[in-house]
């Protein structure tokens, strides 16, 4: 097992007043040539967006968005009619495919929002552009995982353009919990949303990130309880 390890306190940062954002990768006025993609995963950005906060119509193309709120809830209309108000427990995610048209705000014109942006390059590019958003149980991810994005049917999640899995989980201190790749030769980004948890001796704590390869499967161990979200993508 190969794994690259993401510190929380090494994120690349910015602070627009409005919005402050918080880069697992190279992204706007932030580079570091040692973080520009894990595999397919290109960015990751965790978002702060103070009430009344929103991003203009702007493009994308060829590249798969998907949205994990925390709090408060996030307002989206795109160019294919896609439209909708997601807060935690949802799951947005957009298929920008050959072109597509889209805004973003907070619902709120005076509560904070927090979310999860992640970007994932496509398996076939230009293709329809495409939306979804869809509300999962919670309590469906007590100390298991949770797959709310994948392009297997029988995952009953959003679907992507791409070899790529999302899973979520809440896992109870002291718990372990086995995670095995769907996908041959895909690595894995595991993601400490709250909490603190160990991989392969290796501490992770809040917001902490470890990019996980040469494996098909790892055990994670709660020292605390801990939300996580892995994403398996494939490594190019």
């Amino acid at each position: 097992m190969k794994s690259i390890l993401f510190k929380a306190t090494d994120r690349g940062t910015t602070d627009y007043g409005w919005l402050k954002p918080n880069y697992y990768f190279s992204f706007a006025q932030y580079h570091d040539n040692t973080k520009v993609h894990f595999g397919l995963l290109r960015v990751l950005n965790d978002d702060f967006i103070a009430g009344g906060g929103a991003f203009s119509t702007h493009p994308h193309d060829n590249m798969e968005i998907v949205t994990i709120p925390f709090t408060g809830a996030i307002k989206h209309k795109d160019s294919t009619g896609g439209e909708g108000i997601i807060k935690a427990g949802d799951i947005q995610i957009m298929s920008a495919g050959s072109g597509v048209q889209h805004s973003e705000a907070n619902a709120s014109a005076t509560d904070s929002a927090t979310l999860f942006q992640i970007w994932v390059f496509p398996k076939e590019r230009n293709i329809k552009p495409r939306y979804g958003q869809k509300t999962f149980d919670v309590t469906e991810r007590a100390n298991k995982w949770q797959t709310v994005v994948s392009p297997i049917d029988a995952d009953n999640a959003l679907w992507i353009n791409q070899d790529a899995r999302f899973s979520l989980t809440n896992l109870q201190a002291g718990a372990a919990l086995n995670y095995s790749n769907a996908f041959k030769n895909n690595g894995v980004f595991l993601v400490v949303i709250n909490g603190s948890v160990e991989v392969n001796g290796q501490p992770l704590n809040k917001r902490d990130a470890l990019g996980i390869s040469e494996t098909e499967h790892f055990t994670v161990k709660a020292s605390e309880d801990a939300e996580l979200l892995a994403i398996e993508i494939p490594m190019n």
